[in-house]
């Protein structure tokens, strides 16, 4: 007969060890749960099916305020599909153009450095070390949760859409990635280099840059050399990592501006005394204009390194500091000049619309012919106003708040 096997005895010792290993398997889950970016992360979705009012068919005799939320992450309006998009306080909130009523939020437990927007979705950008690393990509229309990346974007970056790829400026690196968040290109002082020697001038700082399609335009300045250097590049290079450069040359003065980039042609503000030089790829300069602008407005580098433009049909029209001047999309040269305004401005029922003190100035688009001048009571606030508009509402970005005017 075959022996019979107790089984073990658990002796009381046993069991109050396996107590305290489940305990502190579950302590630590819930330390690591509690402190995780799951935790610190809020989504709330909209509905689908969303469709974007009609724009007017003609300017409205009035404006006034309808609604405003508070937006310091947008530099500009941010319009995705049928919402407007407000970033504040590592929150970013989808909106009702009519009524700026929430249809959708993402709230995250980290600072907020911008909000863009592209390919149909809202770019949110967030600080977590030591730089702008986290990007998601949100529906515009539901708000859901599209591509993720971690990114080297600077403190301090914009998002600039040249309509196929997205650039995140900055002071020492540059990046651009594609629709699905993958990057394309570092340009600058790579922060974890793979294969070195690749970049041309990592020692370089940069001062203004602009995007035109398939083409990364920006201002440098480099150690040894007499006068700022205008770069054109590839926001698509077969290798991330090996720009490749268009045009590349110095534009013969410090503190310059890239303005506007237009087909192959570059537009830099040189300040001493102030004109507009026109530039192609290959680094030949094809045009200069005198300008007849404060030299204050004249040199230096733009917030966020971009300088404050709109564009409309074959008119790029830039905001100096105290004038809006429009450039020919053509040739860049400029074409006439709205003085005291505080914008850009934006094409609005088919007209130029201008943030002027006190009101809005309304101009032919495309001859900058007065039209006339809709009144708007800001409260006070005098400072610049970048304009955008979706369907029938004019939208104001005034400093850190963003107001919806019908």
């Amino acid at each position: 007969m075959a022996p019979v096997v107790r089984p073990e005895r658990r002796k009381k010792a046993d069991l109050i060890a396996v107590v305290l290993i489940i305990v502190t398997v579950l302590a630590a889950g819930t330390t690591l749960w509690w402190r995780s970016d799951a935790r610190a992360t809020t989504l709330q979705t909209g509905p689908s099916g969303l469709v974007a009012p009609p724009p007017p068919a003609a300017m409205p005799p009035t404006l006034a305020e309808v609604w405003r939320a508070p937006s310091g992450a947008t530099p500009a309006p941010v319009v995705v599909g049928p919402t407007v998009v407000t970033g504040d306080q590592g929150e970013v909130v989808g909106r009702d153009p009519l009524t700026g009523d929430v249809r959708w939020r993402y709230s995250r437990g980290l600072g907020l450095c911008t909000v863009g927007a592209a390919w149909g979705k809202a770019l949110a950008v967030y600080h977590k070390s030591r730089n702008c690393s986290e990007v998601t990509a949100l529906d515009g229309v539901t708000g859901e949760r599209g591509a993720q990346r971690n990114g080297d974007a600077e403190l301090g970056t914009r998002l600039l859409d040249d309509g196929v790829h997205v650039t995140a400026t900055g002071h020492e690196l540059i990046e651009v990635w594609r629709s699905d968040l993958v990057r394309t290109l570092q340009y600058g002082e790579v922060p974890a280099v793979v294969n070195p020697n690749k970049q041309p001038r990592p020692e370089c700082s940069y001062g203004s840059m602009a995007v035109t399609n398939n083409r990364l335009g920006v201002v440098e300045r480099c150690p040894g050399e007499t006068g700022d250097r205008l770069t054109i590049l590839k926001p698509n290079p077969k290798k991330s990592e090996e720009p490749e450069e268009l045009g590349s040359t110095l534009v013969g003065e410090r503190g310059s501006r890239l303005v506007a980039l237009s087909g192959e042609l570059a537009a830099v503000l040189t300040p001493n005394p102030p004109r507009l030089a026109v530039f192609g790829d290959a680094g030949d300069q094809v045009g200069e204009y005198p300008l007849d602008i404060p030299a204050d407005e004249a040199s230096g580098d733009p917030p966020g390194r971009v300088v404050s433009t709109a564009v409309g049909t074959g008119v790029v029209y830039w905001f100096t500091g105290s004038r809006t001047i429009a450039l020919a999309a053509s040739d860049l040269h400029p074409m006439w000049t709205v003085e005291r305004t505080l914008g850009p401005g934006t094409v609005f029922a088919g007209r130029l619309v201008l943030p002027v003190p006190g009101g809005l100035a309304v101009h032919d688009a495309t001859t900058g012919a007065r039209i006339g001048e809709i009144p708007v009571d800001r409260g006070g606030y005098d400072g610049p106003i970048e304009l955008g508009s979706l369907g029938p509402v004019l939208l104001e970005q005034r400093g850190a708040m963003l107001v919806g005017l019908r």
